[in-house]
Order: C-alpha cells, then sequence, then structure tokens
C-alpha cells in the first residue's frame, strides 16, 4: 500500500522478513529497539513472550518494536501508546503499509492517562514491552528538537510512575521486558518493586568486549517472588567496529 510522505520523511526496509518503516530524518530507532525485541521474544536467553499473546508497547515511537514483536512472535495482537501525535501517526501509516492491521493498532497517549483507561474498559496484557526515556527531568543537555527530547527525557512520567502503570495493566504473573540504561538500575528496580513487579532477569550490553555496559534489559513478572537471574553479556561490536555474529543474528542479517 501506497504512504504519501510529510517534509522530512522516508521509508525504510528494515529486514526481518520486508517490513517497512517510516522515519523521521530528526530521530530514527536505534539498536537498542532490536535489542528489546529480541530480548521479549527470547531470543537472547530470556523467558521470551509466549505466541497469542496481548502486548503493549509503551513509548513506541516509529513502532519498531511492535512491528519486529509481530514478526518474531506468532499469533501475537499488540497495542502501541506514545505522548507524541506525529509519531503515532507515522507508526499507523507504517501499519497500513505493511499490512498489519489486523494485529497492530497505535493510539497517541500520555502514559498516565492508560490507567482511567484500562480501568473503563477492563483491559490487561499478557505483557508489556518499553523503551522509555533514559534520562531523568533536566538531565543531559536539551535536545534542540522536541521530538528527540521527549523522546530522550521524562517529561510527564518518571519511572514510578511507568512502573504503576504497568502493573495495574498486567495480568498477574504477567511479564514487563524493558531496556533502559545501567546508571538507572537501582532507581528502575525500587520503582518496580514498590508495584509488585519483580525483576527475574537481566542482560547487560557492552559496546565492545571489555567495555563498560551502556545497556540494560530488564524482564521483571507481576507477583513474582525474588529471585534475579543474570543473562550473558551482548557484546555489540567487535575490534575492527562492525557488529558481532550475535548481533547480526538478531537482526536477522547475513554478511
Amino acid at each position: 500500500m501506497i504512504q504519501k510522505l510529510q517534509d522530512g520523511e522516508r521509508i525504510d526496509d528494515i529486514g526481518f522478513d520486508g517490513i517497512k518503516l517510516i522515519q523521521h530524518e530528526d530521530f530514527g530507532y536505534g539498536i537498542d529497539s532490536v535489542l528489546l525485541a529480541a530480548f521479549a521474544s527470547g531470543e537472547t536467553g530470556a523467558r521470551g513472550i509466549q505466541p497469542g499473546s496481548y502486548i503493549a508497547d509503551i513509548g513506541t515511537g516509529s513502532g519498531v518494536v511492535a512491528f519486529i514483536i509481530s514478526h518474531k512472535i506468532p499469533k501475537t495482537t499488540l497495542v502501541g501508546i506514545d505522548i507524541m501525535q506525529d509519531a503515532i501517526d507515522r507508526a499507523t501509516r507504517s501499519c497500513k503499509l505493511n499490512g498489519l492491521d489486523d494485529r497492530i493498532k497505535f493510539a497517541t497517549m500520555d502514559v498516565k492517562d492508560w490507567v482511567d483507561l484500562s480501568e473503563e474498559q477492563d483491559i490487561r496484557f499478557d505483557a508489556v514491552v518499553s523503551n522509555p526515556p533514559y534520562f531523568r527531568k533536566g538531565a543531559s543537555i536539551p535536545s534542540s528538537q522536541e521530538s528527540r527530547y521527549i523522546a530522550r527525557h521524562e517529561t510527564t512520567a518518571g519511572i514510578y510512575d511507568f512502573a504503576t502503570v504497568v502493573s495495574q495493566i498486567l495480568e498477574k504473573f504477567s511479564s514487563l521486558y524493558l531496556v533502559h540504561r545501567p546508571d538507572r538500575l537501582v532507581d528502575i528496580f525500587e520503582a518496580l518493586r514498590s508495584v509488585d513487579l519483580e525483576p527475574k532477569e537481566i542482560q547487560m550490553v557492552l559496546p565492545r568486549e571489555g567495555e563498560p555496559a551502556n545497556i540494560v534489559l530488564i524482564h521483571a513478572v507481576k507477583g513474582g517472588g525474588p529471585e534475579l537471574k543474570i543473562l550473558p553479556n551482548i557484546i555489540v561490536r567487535t575490534r575492527n567496529d562492525r557488529y558481532t555474529d550475535e548481533i547480526m543474528s538478531l537482526y536477522e542479517r547475513q554478511r
């Protein structure tokens, strides 16, 4: 299906059996989205989402995580929300472009407002995935592009607000899959435990062998018991700055 592009937009073929993604030149998806989708799918060693699950993608942005998961996990149905209307507009058009309207829906919404809606409609999910803003309010240097700033910084909701919403929309013993920064790990664990989301698995992502981790993948279970498993590290690049074989595999590419 042909989609009309707005100024600054392009269509990228991102692989994964031909998925096409409408992106804006100001802000494209990164490897953290691919890592999250692979982690939630169980490809990196975590206990993954089961086929046929009903999944929420909070802070969906371009919808790339939802699209990749729909490819990796059969018969899943997904709902993606984001506070940015322009991002949801692109995600919706990408959905039509890929013929996934029957499996994925997108909506513009502040994460804090989703609790009221889910209560009214009695909506509960089998899993939640999220690539949320990494930086606290006021942290880092604000970007000149508003969309980039919102995607990277907590604006209307912080990590405790996020955790509260996730706990309220998840079924008992269902899972949250989260990608974040290692330096926020204590804050994240405190927030999750405060709302009965127990961290069960974490996996560190290193830019290169021997370098400090700059990404962490977290799997938590609502109502789960206190037992944390540390999964093997993921190394992104070799010393000659090429993607490792593991990363190539997660992208479903061959050299």
